[in-house]
């Protein structure tokens, strides 16, 4: 970055501007949506689930209460389906391609099953109840009642949403095209690109990021761990490296402009709210630990395998420790990390989480592991955010939110381990290769500023989320302006990113950087000592510290 460009012409400018746009629209159009008897209805169901707490066990009524509750979702509404629509992936297939672009209907499950469970559910429940359900054989029949009722319930759910045709739409994926294609060209335009120069390369980048999105949607390969990333950057290589990207691309070929726009987007995601659910253990296993692999990772790459790029070291070191691509991106720009550099560690990242992903759930029950602690343990090492979940979720439920929210007070550390490099490398390492002393003003020019809209972003959806109530928040925001349009939107920007790394790399400039192994060592053996002292804290955190926290999981 050129530290003389006025900042309103920088990547981190207009990261900001289009990332805090698409966010403040979007909750304007969600909150517009909200119904007027949102409130009413969440109060009513509540009251039901706070009328049942005496019964010995969840009854039918509490069961229906609970399940009105999550079905209030602002995605569900004509509005909502639209933006979901706009942001949509392709439809996830098996073994028709045209799935992917058209899922049609299948033919309705008949519930009448169903309702004979139910109705059995409720006549043991009333047993129970006329007694006031003193009699614990009848408590226990009415219970088991309700499990059969329930099991069957969730069988006909899963039927139904594999029922359902996927929500990707030709026309919407247009429309969100041409939506990217004018906020993108009007900021790279600001920084002094030509209009017509970047419309060709952003069609053609798009379409890349589009190939990559259908492929990942094959059922198969994705649960294997091979996600759109993996497909974008290994697709642009192979055109970069056989054919040639096209010249008339280079203009489009954005990839920190498009990462650094989706981790803003992607700070709306980390509600400190969550985080301080899961109490003090998490936050150990995420922000004692993560500093310590950082740091020693550094120390190990420059003292023992004497990697003569600092900057390299930094960027793998942030990469494997903190969370991933995000982290190697903030920290790439705080430490002037070349782009080879950057690729370099983002490609070692994808590979070892896709093989993390399904080698720690395997390990984790093979072991007989509690459920908490392997989530634990897989949301401090495993570095992409999906990959995290994916794993998690295959443990259960538990698994999955421990995993996911130790990924989420994980992230936070991004604004502050890249404050941490800028100042380092703008005061010691640039002063120890002949630069002259660094101020306060360097260090802010070197400080990758798009942090500030990523944690403007955090805290504007906590206050909104803390205002609005959990209930509340869950319809809005969960189930509306996140689950409903911004995480899909988040992905689509990734992928353009990875594609544009894919595209503008060339394997005759990473080999330098591959010289002795270096940089794979560093990272096996960084991602070792990360994996052994994450699983120590979590079990001393989870099982010796703060048992009472673990139990109420």
């Amino acid at each position: 970055m050129n530290y003389k460009t006025s900042f309103v012409k920088t990547e981190d400018f207009w990261a900001i501007a289009i990332g805090g746009l698409l966010l403040v629209t979007t909750l304007l159009i969600y909150v517009s949506i909200v119904p007027e008897n949102l409130k009413a209805k969440i109060e009513s169901y509540e009251n039901i689930l706070e009328s049942q707490e005496s019964a010995p066990f969840k009854t039918i009524a509490w069961h229906e209460a609970n399940d009105g509750l999550n079905s209030l979702k602002l995605s569900s509404t004509v509005t909502g389906k639209t933006m979901k629509k706009l942001s949509s992936k392709p439809n996830k297939w098996t073994k028709e391609p045209g799935h992917a672009f058209f899922n049609p209907d299948l033919k309705p499950l008949d519930d009448n099953n169903l309702q004979l469970l139910k109705s059995a559910a409720t006549e043991a429940e009333n047993a129970a109840s006329a007694i006031n359900f003193r009699d614990s054989s009848l408590n226990i029949k009415a219970n088991g009642a309700i499990e059969e009722w329930l099991e069957a319930k969730q069988d006909f759910k899963k039927y139904e949403s594999k029922r359902k045709g996927g929500s990707f739409s030709f026309w919407h994926t247009a429309g969100l095209f041409l939506l990217l294609f004018l906020l993108f060209g009007f900021g790279a335009n600001r920084m002094g690109e030509k209009w017509s120069g970047f419309a060709k390369g952003f069609a053609f980048v798009f379409l890349l990021s589009f190939v990559s999105l259908f492929l990942a949607s094959q059922k198969n390969l994705k649960d294997l761990g091979v996600e759109y990333a993996v497909w974008a950057i290994v697709l642009g290589l192979l055109i970069s490296n056989t054919i040639g990207t096209p010249k008339w691309a280079s203009s489009a070929l954005k990839t920190e402009f498009y990462i650094k726009t989706g981790l803003i987007i992607m700070g709306a995601e980390v509600l400190f709210n969550k985080i301080l659910a899961i109490g003090l253990p998490g936050m150990f296993v995420a922000w004692v630990v993560t500093p310590i692999v950082l740091i020693s990772t550094f120390w190990f790459g420059q003292k023992i395998l004497k990697i003569s790029s600092k900057s390299l070291n930094i960027t793998i070191s942030a990469d494997m420790s903190v969370c991933g691509v995000s982290a190697a991106v903030a920290t790439a720009a705080a430490s002037n990390a070349t782009r080879e550099e950057l690729t370099v560690a983002v490609g070692m990242s994808m590979v070892f989480t896709a093989i993390m992903m399904i080698v720690m759930p395997i390990f984790i029950k093979f072991t007989g592991m509690p459920e908490v602690l392997g989530g634990a343990w897989i949301g401090g090492t495993i570095d992409s955010s999906g990959a995290v979940v994916a794993a998690g979720a295959a443990l259960g439920d538990k698994a999955m939110y421990v995993a996911a929210t130790i990924k989420m007070i994980q992230n936070v550390l991004i604004g502050f381990v890249a404050f941490g490099v800028a100042v380092y490398f703008a005061t010691k390492v640039e002063k120890e290769n002949g630069g002259s002393n660094v101020g306060i003003g360097e260090i802010w020019k070197r400080f990758p500023k798009f942090i500030l809209g990523f944690i403007g972003a955090s805290l504007l959806f906590t206050a909104i989320y803390t205002w609005l109530g959990d209930r509340m928040a869950y319809s809005v925001i969960d189930q509306g302006i996140l689950g409903g349009f911004t995480k899909n939107l988040r992905t689509w920007l990734f992928c353009l990113a990875f594609a544009s790394i894919g595209l503008s790399t060339n394997f005759r400039e990473l080999s330098q950087y591959f010289k002795g192994g270096k940089p794979l060592i560093l990272y096996v053996c960084g991602q070792t000592l990360n994996i052994l002292l994450t699983l120590g804290m979590a079990y001393l955190m989870f099982y010796k510290v703060f048992p009472h926290i673990t139990a109420n999981f």
